[in-house]
C-alpha cells in the first residue's frame, strides 16, 4: 500500500531452491508487453526490481514477475494499492483501513533505536536528512541520527507516538524525496528462556542410506537475541560437514505472535550414514538445547505375532486335516503297535453281536447271508482275531430266544446292525423280539456302541424305527462297497478299515490284519 508521490521499488525474490541462472521479467496485469528496462522511464525494470519514480494513482493494479530457468517457470503476483496521503493531516479521500506505516518498538528505560526502512536497488543513492515526531523535527540531544537509524537514550513512555524519516533519493541524476511514517510503541523488555517444543531428546528410526529432514521448533520472547542452530560434537553442523556437505542446516523461518516468536530451523541428511547412528544432533536456542539420535528401525513385533499366529493356525489346520484324512489308519496303526494283544479283562466274551434281518428269499437274501455268515467271519474273525456272536450260527439249539439274547448281549462289546432296503417291508425291529431286545439292551441298559452297516445306500429313513434313526443320526452308517463274488476279502480295504475302527482293539490279530493296520492308506 503506497502513497501517491513517493518513489517505490519492489524486488522479485527468488524461490530458495532456485540456484541456477534465471531470467526475470516484469509485466503489468495480463499485458504481454514487458515493463521497460529503460532507466530513464518513470516505471522501469532494473535487474530483479521494478521502480516507480514516483508512484501515481494510475499505477495501482496487479503486476506479475516471471522467473524462468532452464526447466521451470515461477510467477509472482503483486497487488499495488495506491492512495493519496497528506503528511501531518488527514485526507478525507484516504481509505481509513489502508496505511503505509512501519510499526516499531522502543524498550522502556533502555537505549534503543528506530530504523528508516528504505528498500531500493544499488543504483539509487539514499541520504537521510531529518527525523520527525508528531510532525515536528526532532532536535533533542537524547536523539542521535546515524545512517538510517535514530538512536534514543533512556527511553520513556513519552517517546511513543508517530515518527517519520525524510530522505533524499538520487537516481540517474534526478532527485526525489522519500518519507516513511513509523508508529512507535514503548514497552518493557521481556526476557526469558526459549522453549524447544521439538525435538525432545528422542530417537528417530531411519533406514541406512535414506534421506532425512528434522525440524527444530522454538518459541522465544520477542526481545531475546538468542542464536538458534544445530550442532554435532559441539560444532555447528554446517562447519562440521563443511567438506562433504552431506548434512546441512536449513534456513531459519519465524512467525511473530503476540508476545513471542515461533522459530523453525531444520537439519537435512542427504543420506544417513553408519556414523550418524547413536550420535546426538543437538538443536540450540540460547541456553536451551534438545537432541535427536538416529536408530536402526526395529521390526514391528505385531508382524511377528501375526505371522506366528498364521503359521500356528496353518500348522493346526494341517494337522487337523491330516488327522481327519488318516484318522482311521492312525488309530488302527496305534492299536497294532502299542496295545496289548492279551485277553481284555472286562467280563465280555464276544467283540460284537451281529443283528441282521431275515428276508424270505431272493438275491438280496443271498448277498446278506454271504456278508453275515461268510465275509464277516473271514475278515473280522480269521484275519483280525475278533470274536463275533451271530444269531443263527452261535446259539445252542433248544434255548429260548429271549434268554439267549438277554444272556449274549451282556457278553458283547459292540452291536453290529446290518440293514437293507427290504428291511422296510419286513419291519426291522418292529415285530422280532430278538431285534427289540438286542437294541434295547445296547442303547438303554449297557450304553453299547453300535455299528450300523447299510448293504445298499438308503436315502429315506422315514419308515425306519426310531432307534435306527437315532443310531443313524448319532453314529452315522457304513455303506458296503465290496464285491460279494471277490475272493479273498481283505481287511485293508476302506470299508473294513471303517468297521475295524469302530470295533474294539483286536485281542489276537493275525499277521494280515496287523500288516493292514501298519499301512496308512487312503483306499
Amino acid at each position: 500500500m503506497i502513497s501517491v508521490g513517493q518513489p517505490f521499488a519492489f524486488n522479485c525474490t527468488l524461490p530458495p531452491q532456485t540456484l541456477e541462472e534465471v531470467n526475470i521479467t516484469w509485466f503489468r496485469n495480463t499485458n504481454k508487453i514487458p515493463i521497460s528496462k529503460n532507466l530513464q522511464s518513470r516505471i522501469h525494470q532494473e535487474q530483479s526490481w521494478i521502480l516507480f519514480l514516483p508512484m501515481t494513482q494510475r499505477d495501482a493494479g496487479i503486476y506479475q514477475c516471471v522467473i524462468k530457468t532452464v526447466d521451470s517457470c515461477y510467477r509472482i503476483h503483486v497487488n499495488l494499492i495506491v492512495f493519496k496521503k497528506y503528511w501531518c493531516r488527514t485526507s478525507r479521500k484516504s481509505p481509513t483501513n489502508l496505511s503505509d506505516e512501519y510499526i516499531q518498538t522502543l524498550h522502556f528505560g533502555k537505549d534503543d533505536s528506530l530504523t528508516c526502512h528504505l528498500n531500493f536497488p544499488e543504483s539509487c543513492v539514499l541520504e537521510l536528512s531529518k527525523w520527525y515526531k508528531e510532525c515536528k523535527e526532532i532536535k533533542e540531544e537524547r536523539f542521535n541520527s546515524v545512517g538510517m537509524k535514530l538512536f534514543v537514550k533512556n527511553v520513556s513512555a513519552e517517546d511513543r507516538g508517530m515518527y517519520a524519516c525524510l530522505a533524499r533519493l538520487t537516481h540517474e541524476g534526478k532527485n526525489y524525496t522519500v518519507l516513511n511514517d513509523i508508529s512507535v510503541d514503548v514497552r518493557k523488555l521481556e526476557y526469558g528462556v526459549p522453549k524447544i517444543t521439538y525435538p525432545r531428546n528422542n530417537t528417530i528410526e531411519v533406514e541406512l542410506g535414506s534421506p532425512l529432514t528434522v525440524t527444530c521448533n522454538i518459541t522465544d520472547f520477542r526481545d531475546n537475541t538468542n542464536l538458534r542452530c544445530w550442532k554435532v560434537n559441539n560444532t555447528q553442523v554446517n562447519r562440521y560437514y563443511a567438506q562433504s556437505k552431506r548434512i546441512r542446516e536449513g534456513y531459519e523461518s519465524s512467525v511473530p505472535l503476540e508476545q513471542y516468536i515461533w522459530y523453525t530451523v531444520n537439519i537435512t541428511f542427504n543420506q544417513v550414514d553408519l556414523e550418524d547412528y547413536d550420535r546426538p544432533f543437538v538443536c540450540h536456542a540460547g541456553v536451551s538445547a534438545a537432541y535427536i539420535m538416529l536408530k536402526f528401525p526395529v521390526s514391528d513385533p505385531r508382524a511377528y505375532l501375526i505371522g506366528g499366529f498364521i503359521a500356528l493356525a496353518s500348522a493346526v489346520l494341517s494337522v487337523v486335516y491330516i488327522y481327519h484324512l488318516f484318522k482311521i489308519d492312525l488309530v488302527l496303526w496305534y492299536r497294532s503297535a502299542f496295545l496289548s494283544t492279551g485277553n481284555i479283562r472286562d467280563g465280555k466274551l464276544y467283540d460284537a453281536y451281529v443283528l441282521y434281518p431275515k428276508p424270505q428269499s431272493g438275491s438280496q437274501s443271498h448277498n446278506l447271508d454271504m456278508l453275515v455268515l461268510t465275509i464277516l467271519p473271514e475278515v473280522l474273525e480269521r484275519q483280525c482275531g475278533y470274536k463275533l456272536f451271530i444269531f443263527g450260527r452261535d446259539e445252542v439249539p433248544g434255548q429260548a430266544v429271549a434268554s439267549v439274547i438277554d444272556e449274549m448281549i451282556k457278553l458283547c462289546r459292540r452291536l453290529i446292525i446290518i440293514i437293507v432296503p427290504e428291511s422296510l417291508s419286513f419291519g426291522l425291529l418292529k415285530n422280532t423280539s430278538e431285534e427289540q431286545i438286542t437294541v434295547y439292551q445296547a442303547l438303554v441298559q449297557d450304553g453299547m456302541q453300535v455299528i450300523l452297516i447299510e448293504l445298499e445306500t438308503i436315502k429315506d429313513y422315514t419308515d425306519m424305527p426310531e432307534s435306527i434313526k437315532y443310531i443313524r443320526q448319532k453314529h452315522g452308517a457304513i455303506q458296503w462297497s465290496g464285491n460279494f463274488m471277490a475272493e479273498p476279502q481283505s481287511a485293508k480295504t476302506k470299508f473294513w478299515k471303517k468297521v475295524r475302527y469302530r470295533m474294539p482293539a483286536a485281542r489276537a490279530p493275525s499277521s494280515s490284519c496287523r500288516t493292514a493296520s501298519g499301512r496308512m492308506s487312503r483306499n
